[in-house]
């Protein structure tokens, strides 16, 4: 069971951002196939070992570095 509440010790408050660098625009949203929601791959950015498997960062296209996964 979760319960609806929150410790109010664990906000912080709002701070304005004061340089033009901090300010990230939106990340377009994504194209819409068959009632789905499909995402492109510009690059594959990296690649590692883990476990039995393979993870990789991938970029995707339109969408800024900080958006990579």
């Amino acid at each position: 069971m979760i319960h609806n509440v929150f410790n109010e010790d664990l906000l912080t408050q709002y701070v304005e951002l004061k340089f033009k660098g901090q300010h990230k625009e939106p990340a377009p949203p994504p194209m819409i196939i068959n009632e789905e929601e499909e995402y492109e791959v510009e690059e594959v950015r990296k690649h590692r070992k883990h476990g039995r498997g393979t993870q990789y960062l991938v970029h995707w296209k339109s969408y800024g570095d900080e958006h990579d996964q």
